[in-house]
């Protein structure tokens, strides 16, 4: 089904028939290290495993995805918390960048991870081989966040994690009825002592008011707090693997039920500001679950901001979610996105006993 021309208005808040955000997405240089990384050290589960995706003899998969037509991907799927699903890809691809982006980088990005205790969680990631701690564990002294406690970690694959200890309080509160989803401590990864659940996704964008405009607008969200610092050339390095010194302003926004969304963009010379494909090493994405695909698709094709790539498609192939629909857009500064539909009873199920999470009651259930 062809989506209609850009004609009129959108004529709802947001996406039609969204429920949450069904899973984030990043292309990792060695899937096999990812999966053992986020299953054996993390505490993930791992539901399915998909590939080789790929459509030699055409151009589907730059019209379906956006990457290079002789592109190929293999791809996991794992439950991550409570409420989160993640997916990983290793993609094969003409042209491919490997180069991560940097957390200053447009297109840079990161999990955060709510832990109860910083301190006993970090211990077990500092025993882990290929991965990489950022100097120490920092209290937030000031703003809307003060008295949580941070640090930053990188993988061997690049990927960037922020283990965060939430403060009971936090100032933000005493300003806004706006409030951000706390991961209840009912789940401890196995691999990761005291881990809740994942407490944000953060991507670097190249216009912070742009893309907060474009995720509390179409995109449904709410926005919870902003601020900004400067970072000097010491804690750069130490705190964020990066080289010099920059200023940071970042918003961050409750993106249905249980998904927290932070933004940031960055003032620093010498700043990357190609956004990578989602074939490149650091591409990543973010999807929507809709009951109705077709219908969401057709409103994000009259949404400005929003562009749709190709067409709604319906896996039919007897594979582990045959019977999924779906379909790729992009958001503003190109931001790479997704609705998707995945109803219940999938082929998958009947080889594990882990389940993905969702979809939630609601786009506003708190």
């Amino acid at each position: 089904m062809s989506a209609p021309p850009a004609t009129a208005a959108p004529t709802a808040a947001r996406i039609p028939t969204v429920r949450n955000v069904d899973h984030f997405a990043y292309t990792v240089p060695d899937l096999d290290r990812a999966v053992d990384l986020f299953t054996r050290v993390l505490g993930a589960e791992l539901l399915y495993r998909l590939g080789p995706v790929e459509e030699p003899d055409s151009d589907w998969m730059t019209r379906q995805l956006g990457v290079h037509p002789r592109a190929s991907a293999h791809i996991a799927m794992l439950r991550f918390g409570p409420v989160s699903n993640l997916e990983l890809f290793q993609y094969t691809a003409p042209e491919q960048r490997t180069e991560v982006p940097g957390f200053t980088d447009v297109g840079g990005h990161h999990i955060g991870i709510h832990v109860g205790d910083l301190d006993q969680a970090l211990a077990r990631l500092r025993e882990e081989p290929g991965v990489r701690v950022l100097g120490e564990p920092q209290t937030q002294a000031d703003g809307p966040t003060a008295g949580n406690r941070w640090i930053h970690v990188l993988t061997d694959g690049g990927l960037r994690l922020e283990l965060r200890q939430v403060a009971a309080e936090l100032p933000y509160e005493r300003e806004t009825p706006a409030r951000l989803y706390r991961p209840a401590p009912q789940w401890s990864g196995p691999g990761l002592p005291t881990a809740r659940g994942v407490d944000h996704v953060g991507y670097t964008v190249a216009d912070l008011d742009e893309a907060v405009d474009f995720f509390t607008g179409p995109m449904g969200g709410e926005l919870v707090h902003r601020s900004a610092r400067s970072v000097d050339e010491a804690l750069a390095a130490r705190q964020f693997g990066v080289d010099r010194a920059f200023r940071i302003e970042t918003a961050v926004i409750r993106l249905g039920p249980v998904t927290n969304l932070e933004l940031s963009a960055c003032a620093i010379e010498g700043q990357r500001v190609e956004r990578p494909r989602n074939s490149d090493v650091g591409g990543h994405h973010l999807a929507f679950f809709v009951d109705d695909v077709a219908e969401a698709a057709a409103w994000l094709a009259r949404t400005p901001g929003a562009e749709v790539l190709g067409e709604p498609q319906l896996i039919e192939d007897g594979g582990p979610i045959h019977g999924d629909r779906w379909v790729y857009f992009r958001g503003v500064g190109g931001f790479q996105l997704e609705v998707l539909n995945m109803p219940p009873g999938m082929p998958y199920e009947q080889a594990t006993e882990a389940r993905r999470f969702g979809p939630s009651p609601s786009w506003g259930d708190r």
